[in-house]
């Protein structure tokens, strides 16, 4: 299995970025949540470009592993680092099993279905203020510890560095896999693989399934940086952004995701004076990417480099 230059370049950069902004808080914050959303987005991308089904959920699961997080932590009086994979597993566990009717679907149909499960979810993170403190959110959400010490500042960034390069490292395997293999043949036509006796649903849900881990890791680990977290954290405008990333950059690609992460998960902390206009300029974002370049920054490289051929 060959690495290519320019997948080893952003990794080498991921993990340096971090001790750059060492001395300037802003800036390290600023690469912390832009180190989660890459590992997001790198997630998203299994599912949304080698499979062919945009997971619109996908925040959804993120949120229901950072309450779970803080309800286990609180109520069961364990550490963040065994709270964490037993929330990943039951979020996972559960995207799946709210996920499993739609995932016989295809295209638009999926992409509808999951939209609403997001929005019921959304709901439910309201309503249910026992677990969740509703809009209000909870906030002073210590972070995880180490050796009795706490996490934070730089050594925080460095572990979300790493943590976005195990998850590239993650879909690099699987795309150079077998299972790889056949969720792109399921992607270009699911009839044909069927035929082919690729068991097409059996194959999405363990699609789903990596891409809920993804996204309840993110989920706990945002959830401990950050310091807060409301309903408002996990909406479907948050599924959005991560889908945005991955479309920027370029789907069915491993350096796309990465690429659109950098590029625009900064934007709201570097354009501040911006704000209100933040959905907006997601919006025309949106329709440039559908529009001009479907196959996003990376994937239009690639056809021109193709083309030079």
């Amino acid at each position: 299995m060959k690495i290519k230059t320019h997948h080893l370049i952003l990794t080498l950069a991921l993990l340096v970025l971090p001790y750059l902004a060492k001395d300037n808080r802003f800036l390290g914050f600023v690469l912390g949540v832009t180190f989660l959303n890459v590992f997001w987005a790198t997630g998203m991308n299994i599912l949304y470009g080698f499979v062919g089904l945009m997971p619109l959920m996908f925040a959804a699961i993120s949120g229901i592993a950072a309450y779970a997080l803080l309800y286990f932590i609180a109520e069961w009086h364990i550490g963040f680092w065994l709270a964490m994979p037993i929330a990943t597993l039951f979020a996972a566990l559960v995207g799946v099993l709210l996920g499993l009717p739609s995932l016989r679907l295809k295209g638009f149909y999926f992409t509808l279905c999951s939209l609403i499960i997001q929005s019921t979810l959304t709901l439910a993170f309201i309503f249910f203020p026992k677990f969740t403190n509703g809009d209000t959110g909870i906030n002073q959400i210590s972070p995880p510890y180490w050796f009795d010490e706490a996490i934070k500042g730089y050594a925080f960034e460095f572990i979300l560095s790493i943590l976005a390069v195990v998850g590239i490292a993650f879909a690099y395997l699987i795309y150079n896999s077998k299972l790889g293999q056949r969720f792109i043949a399921i992607r270009e036509d699911d009839v044909l693989a069927e035929s082919l006796g690729i068991n097409v649903v059996i194959n999405r849900v363990i699609a789903f399934f990596i891409v809920s881990i993804y996204a309840a890791v993110g989920g706990c680990f945002y959830a401990t940086y950050i310091g807060f977290i409301s309903p408002r954290s996990f909406d479907v405008l948050s599924s959005l952004n991560i889908w945005l990333f991955v479309a920027f950059g370029g789907k069915a690609t491993i350096a796309g995701p990465v690429i659109g992460s950098l590029l625009l998960a900064p934007l709201p902390f570097l354009l501040q004076s911006l704000e209100a206009y933040k959905d907006i300029l997601s919006g025309i974002l949106i329709v440039l990417v559908t529009l001009i370049m479907p196959g996003g920054i990376y994937g239009t490289y690639l056809a021109w480099r193709s083309s030079k051929k």
